[in-house]
């Protein structure tokens, strides 16, 4: 694990149960600071119920989450983003009818000092925040090669593009560290190879940490730092990509499974 210094998120002992059903039994890891950390392992191995703790949509039963040594337990969902996590979801969230440009900035508002129904309905006090936070939108946007579909409504595009347009959200609220929900789901493979090239180049560019659920594991091979394998609610694996890639309990994992990538 990395040491207290250099982790920026923090997973302690954390324990999730659904009824009798227990989701995460006990999960301890660190995300180290500047770091791509992937999240591994076959379908209902605790994967995305993680991330949803981390972004404080669940609950967990037991243990803690830190993020730059500050608990979320008790943090509301709606601050979570203020504190520097950004994330996209398996199934993409956007709003379908709003141009992109609508939707990069409401990520933007996440941070902005002015309320988002204060901001749509144009006030005079945030005129000049508004301005400058579609100045970053169009950054973003120029970033994501997103500038020529920006009037366009997001719900109108294709697959991979309305991808974009969800990683363009996440990055407006300028996190520190981007959560990333099986991103490369449905994508072909030049699509997956251009998004693998992409999350490097944003990492690089702005200094982003990235904890990233995949199945492709091309993808989580060529990009990560860090692993962590999930089976059953349990960390089996922790390591490199090359330590994870010959651990017995993995390969036993994926194979029982039948897992692709």
């Amino acid at each position: 694990m990395a040491d207290d210094g250099a982790a920026l998120l923090r997973v302690q002992g954390v324990s999730v149960r659904f009824g009798g059903i227990v989701a995460l039994d006990g999960v301890s890891f660190d995300v180290a600071r500047g770091d791509i950390c992937a999240l591994i392992g076959p379908n209902g191995a605790g994967k995305t119920t993680l991330f949803n703790c981390i972004s404080r949509l669940y609950r967990y039963d037991s243990g803690d989450i830190r993020f730059e040594g500050r608990s979320l337990t008790r943090e509301p969902q709606h601050r979570i983003a203020g504190l520097g996590l950004g994330r996209t979801f398996q199934n993409l969230a956007m709003f379908r009818s709003l141009s992109v440009v609508d939707n990069v900035m409401v990520g933007a508002h996440a941070r902005s000092g002015a309320g988002f129904v204060a901001s749509a309905l144009r006030w005079p006090a945030v005129g000049a925040e508004e301005r400058r936070l579609r100045e970053q939108a169009e950054l973003i946007m120029d970033e994501l090669q997103l500038t020529a579909h920006a009037e366009r409504p997001a719900g109108e595009l294709p697959f991979a593009i309305q991808k974009r347009v969800e990683l363009g959200r996440a990055l407006a609220a300028e996190p520190k560290l981007l959560m990333l929900d099986e991103p490369a789901a449905g994508l072909n493979h030049e699509e997956l190879h251009a998004l693998t090239e992409l999350v490097r180049r944003l990492r690089e560019r702005r200094g982003l940490t990235v904890l990233l659920v995949e199945h492709h594991m091309s993808m989580v091979m060529g990009l990560s730092d860090h692993i962590v394998a999930l089976n059953f609610g349990k960390k089996i694996a922790e390591g490199t990509p090359a330590h994870i890639q010959q651990h017995p309990d993995v390969i036993e994992a994926y194979l029982g499974a039948g897992a692709h990538g």
